[in-house]
């Protein structure tokens, strides 16, 4: 069984791919679509693992490569859809929120601003900011120099930065006597 991939980390793995499979599909459905396609991938090509590498470094690059690869499917058959369809085809990032509570207004009002970013600067910024991996480990994932890392995710906080002062103030009520 020297092909195998070590299940405890495998298991381990999943909320991470699941997190991250979120981010870049922006919705809950097609995020477990993803994952169960990376696992699919990972099983299939098990082989190409090296025992004692970091297995979670190369399942988030199984996950990039797929969603890259579906991305480009979907880019392609887009161009096959009829003048008269219905939609857009282009990505959509919605959260469900709760009017009545701030805090999720807040952060949804920052995973609207995350999604506005460039899919290059979102993906860094999250693997960096949510999954905590280091430069070096995200440049392996994405298939990118460290340099190319680090400017992305400099260029994305920046432009988190633009965006948190560019936005509008938040509404307030007021009691009318």
């Amino acid at each position: 069984m020297g092909d195998a991939l070590p299940h405890p980390e495998l298991v381990a793995a999943i909320p991470r791919l699941r997190r991250y499979a979120r981010v870049l599909t922006g919705e809950s459905t097609r995020a477990d679509d993803l994952v169960q396609d990376t696992l699919a991938r990972a099983w299939e090509k098990r082989r190409l693992w090296q025992a004692g590498t970091d297995l979670r470094a190369w399942l988030f690059t199984v996950m990039h490569n797929v969603f890259v690869n579906q991305r480009a499917l979907a880019r392609r058959e887009a161009l096959n859809v009829s003048i008269d369809a219905e939609g857009d085809a282009g990505e959509v990032w919605q959260i469900p929120v709760r009017p009545a509570q701030l805090v999720r207004v807040e952060l949804a009002e920052l995973l609207e601003r995350v999604g506005r970013l460039p899919a290059e600067q979102r993906e860094v910024l999250l693997l960096a900011a949510v999954e905590e991996m280091k430069y070096e480990e995200i440049a392996i994932v994405l298939d990118v120099p460290i340099g190319t890392v680090m400017s992305r995710l400099s260029r994305a906080r920046e432009k988190l930065r633009r965006m948190e002062t560019d936005a509008p103030a938040p509404l307030r009520m007021v009691r009318r006597p």
